[in-house]
Protein backbone atom coordinates (compact mmCIF):
# COMPACT_ATOMS: atom_id res chain seq x y z
CA UNK A 1 0.00 0.00 0.00
CA UNK A 2 2.82 2.38 0.85
CA UNK A 3 4.43 1.80 -2.57
CA UNK A 4 1.14 2.56 -4.36
CA UNK A 5 0.77 5.87 -2.48
CA UNK A 6 4.26 6.93 -3.58
CA UNK A 7 3.39 6.11 -7.20
CA UNK A 8 0.06 7.98 -6.97
CA UNK A 9 1.87 10.94 -5.37
CA UNK A 10 4.50 10.89 -8.13
CA UNK A 11 1.86 10.81 -10.88
CA UNK A 12 0.00 13.70 -9.25
CA UNK A 13 3.26 15.66 -9.01
CA UNK A 14 3.94 15.00 -12.71
CA UNK A 15 0.46 16.22 -13.71
CA UNK A 16 0.88 19.31 -11.56
CA UNK A 17 4.31 20.04 -13.04
CA UNK A 18 2.98 19.53 -16.58
CA UNK A 19 0.01 21.85 -16.04
CA UNK A 20 2.23 24.54 -14.49
CA UNK A 21 4.65 24.18 -17.40
CA UNK A 22 1.83 24.52 -19.96
CA UNK A 23 0.45 27.54 -18.13
CA UNK A 24 3.88 29.23 -18.12
CA UNK A 25 4.33 28.42 -21.83
CA UNK A 26 0.93 29.96 -22.65
CA UNK A 27 1.78 33.09 -20.67
CA UNK A 28 5.13 33.44 -22.48
CA UNK A 29 3.78 33.25 -26.02
CA UNK A 30 4.84 36.04 -28.34
CA UNK A 31 1.97 38.29 -29.38
CA UNK A 32 1.54 40.99 -32.02
CA UNK A 33 1.83 43.74 -29.43
CA UNK A 34 5.19 42.56 -28.07
CA UNK A 35 7.79 45.22 -28.90
CA UNK A 36 5.34 47.01 -31.22
CA UNK A 37 5.14 50.78 -31.44
CA UNK A 38 1.41 51.41 -30.97
CA UNK A 39 -1.08 54.22 -30.77
CA UNK A 40 -4.24 53.93 -28.70
CA UNK A 41 -5.57 57.50 -29.05
CA UNK A 42 -7.54 57.04 -32.27
CA UNK A 43 -9.40 53.72 -32.71
CA UNK A 44 -10.30 54.72 -36.29
CA UNK A 45 -6.64 54.35 -37.28
CA UNK A 46 -4.35 51.29 -37.26
CA UNK A 47 -2.99 50.37 -33.84
CA UNK A 48 0.55 49.64 -35.04
CA UNK A 49 2.71 52.62 -35.95
CA UNK A 50 5.49 52.25 -38.53
CA UNK A 51 7.67 55.31 -38.80
CA UNK A 52 9.78 53.94 -41.64
CA UNK A 53 9.34 51.30 -44.29
CA UNK A 54 8.48 50.68 -47.91
CA UNK A 55 5.28 52.36 -49.05
CA UNK A 56 2.87 50.27 -51.13
CA UNK A 57 -0.54 50.60 -52.72
CA UNK A 58 -3.08 47.78 -52.72
CA UNK A 59 -5.75 48.11 -55.42
CA UNK A 60 -9.20 46.80 -54.42
CA UNK A 61 -10.96 47.63 -57.67
CA UNK A 62 -11.16 51.44 -57.74
CA UNK A 63 -10.21 51.74 -54.05
CA UNK A 64 -6.54 52.10 -53.17
CA UNK A 65 -5.46 51.06 -49.69
CA UNK A 66 -2.00 52.47 -48.92
CA UNK A 67 0.33 50.53 -46.69
CA UNK A 68 3.84 50.45 -45.30
CA UNK A 69 5.90 47.26 -45.26
CA UNK A 70 8.47 46.82 -42.51
CA UNK A 71 12.10 45.80 -42.92
CA UNK A 72 11.59 42.21 -41.75
CA UNK A 73 12.75 39.15 -43.68
CA UNK A 74 9.28 38.17 -44.93
CA UNK A 75 8.28 41.73 -45.87
CA UNK A 76 11.49 42.14 -47.85
CA UNK A 77 10.72 38.94 -49.76
CA UNK A 78 7.33 40.39 -50.70
CA UNK A 79 8.92 43.68 -51.79
CA UNK A 80 11.25 41.73 -54.10
CA UNK A 81 8.17 40.24 -55.83
CA UNK A 82 6.27 43.49 -56.39
CA UNK A 83 4.14 44.11 -58.32
CA UNK A 84 2.08 41.05 -57.47
CA UNK A 85 -1.63 40.21 -57.58
CA UNK A 86 -3.28 38.19 -54.80
CA UNK A 87 -6.93 37.09 -54.69
CA UNK A 88 -8.37 38.35 -51.38
CA UNK A 89 -11.76 37.59 -49.85
CA UNK A 90 -13.60 39.56 -47.16
CA UNK A 91 -14.13 37.78 -43.85
CA UNK A 92 -15.36 39.02 -40.46
CA UNK A 93 -12.12 40.70 -39.39
CA UNK A 94 -9.88 40.69 -42.46
CA UNK A 95 -9.26 40.34 -46.14
CA UNK A 96 -7.35 37.14 -46.73
CA UNK A 97 -6.07 35.06 -49.61
CA UNK A 98 -3.72 32.16 -50.27
CA UNK A 99 -0.43 33.06 -51.94
CA UNK A 100 0.38 30.61 -54.74
CA UNK A 101 4.09 31.10 -54.08
CA UNK A 102 4.43 31.30 -50.26
CA UNK A 103 6.67 33.90 -48.70
CA UNK A 104 9.77 32.69 -46.88
CA UNK A 105 9.86 33.30 -43.14
CA UNK A 106 11.93 32.77 -40.05
CA UNK A 107 10.23 30.71 -37.33
CA UNK A 108 11.27 33.21 -34.63
CA UNK A 109 9.21 35.93 -36.36
CA UNK A 110 5.92 34.06 -35.80
CA UNK A 111 3.54 35.39 -33.17
CA UNK A 112 -0.04 35.10 -31.96
CA UNK A 113 -2.74 37.61 -32.86
CA UNK A 114 -2.66 40.91 -34.68
CA UNK A 115 -3.18 44.60 -34.21
CA UNK A 116 -5.97 46.30 -36.13
CA UNK A 117 -4.56 47.53 -39.43
CA UNK A 118 -1.81 44.90 -39.62
CA UNK A 119 -0.68 43.34 -42.87
CA UNK A 120 0.37 39.79 -41.99
CA UNK A 121 1.56 36.59 -43.59
CA UNK A 122 -0.01 33.55 -41.89
CA UNK A 123 2.37 30.64 -42.25
CA UNK A 124 -0.19 27.94 -41.47
CA UNK A 125 -1.96 28.46 -44.80
CA UNK A 126 0.30 30.76 -46.84
CA UNK A 127 -2.21 33.55 -46.30
CA UNK A 128 -1.64 37.20 -47.18
CA UNK A 129 -4.00 39.04 -44.86
CA UNK A 130 -5.02 42.57 -43.97
CA UNK A 131 -6.59 42.59 -40.50
CA UNK A 132 -8.88 45.43 -39.47
CA UNK A 133 -10.98 44.22 -36.50
CA UNK A 134 -10.99 42.07 -33.36
CA UNK A 135 -7.41 42.53 -32.18
CA UNK A 136 -8.69 42.11 -28.61
CA UNK A 137 -9.73 38.51 -29.44
CA UNK A 138 -6.90 37.63 -31.82
CA UNK A 139 -4.41 36.01 -29.46
CA UNK A 140 -5.90 32.56 -30.17
CA UNK A 141 -4.59 32.77 -33.76
CA UNK A 142 -0.97 31.70 -34.14
CA UNK A 143 1.40 31.43 -37.09
CA UNK A 144 1.23 35.18 -37.82
CA UNK A 145 4.13 37.22 -39.15
CA UNK A 146 3.64 40.96 -39.30
CA UNK A 147 4.96 42.45 -42.53
CA UNK A 148 3.43 45.91 -42.30
CA UNK A 149 0.38 48.07 -41.67
CA UNK A 150 -2.21 49.92 -43.72
CA UNK A 151 -1.66 53.68 -43.85
CA UNK A 152 -5.24 54.95 -43.79
CA UNK A 153 -8.33 54.80 -41.58
CA UNK A 154 -9.50 51.24 -40.85
CA UNK A 155 -12.92 52.14 -42.27
CA UNK A 156 -11.38 52.44 -45.75
CA UNK A 157 -10.89 48.68 -45.85
CA UNK A 158 -13.58 47.47 -43.43
CA UNK A 159 -16.27 49.12 -45.59
CA UNK A 160 -15.27 46.96 -48.58
CA UNK A 161 -16.98 43.63 -49.20
CA UNK A 162 -16.59 40.71 -51.57
CA UNK A 163 -13.57 39.31 -53.36
CA UNK A 164 -10.86 41.13 -55.26
CA UNK A 165 -7.79 40.42 -57.36
CA UNK A 166 -5.62 42.87 -55.41
CA UNK A 167 -2.66 44.40 -57.20
CA UNK A 168 0.06 45.18 -54.66
CA UNK A 169 2.70 47.56 -55.95
CA UNK A 170 5.29 50.02 -54.74
CA UNK A 171 3.80 53.47 -54.16
CA UNK A 172 5.03 56.11 -56.56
Amino acid sequence: MEGKMVIKGSIAALFLAASVSLSVAADNKVTASDNALMQRDNSAMPTRVLKEGTKINMHFGDTIIPGILNDGYTAQALIDRLPITVRLNRYSHDFCGVMEDPLPYQKEDEHFGWLNGDIDFATDGNYFTILFEDEEHSSVYGSQINIGVIDCPLKNISDLSGSYDVLIELAK
